[in-house]
């Protein structure tokens, strides 16, 4: 079983960029594919970003894609999300998510407890 930590939430205004961290311990890390999931305040959580076990290939919701890019380094077990250009309505608690298959949104199989990203004037 495999624990993810997240961090680099924040607050940051409009345009600007975070960079998240997840790393993760008690496991193979890349026996799993990873991905990226935020909730935004009052709605349902939703993808963001995923990548293959090797980081060979990386996929990304419409909202994000050309903004945000997700990366890993199996060296370190650690998932990075590096956001550019945010707008306000990234806001939202952001969860790193590992799993055996790779899916571009729900479900999978581990949890990290989210860091929470505000981009606010």
């Amino acid at each position: 079983q495999v624990q993810l930590v997240e961090s680099g939430g924040g607050l940051v205004q409009p345009g600007g960029s975070l960079r998240l961290s997840c790393a993760a311990s008690g496991g193979a890390f890349d026996f799993y594919a990873m991905s990226w999931f935020r909730q935004p305040p009052g709605k349902d959580r939703e993808y963001v970003a995923a990548i293959t076990w090797t980081g060979d290939s990386t996929y990304y919701a419409d909202s994000v894609k050309g903004r945000f890019t997700i990366a890993r380094d199996n060296t370190k077990n650690t998932l990075t999300l590096q956001m550019n250009s945010l707008k306000p309505e990234d806001t939202g608690v952001y969860y790193c998510a590992a799993g055996r298959v790779l899916r571009t949104g729900l479900p999978y199989d581990y949890w990290g407890q989210g860091t929470q990203v505000t981009v606010s004037s």
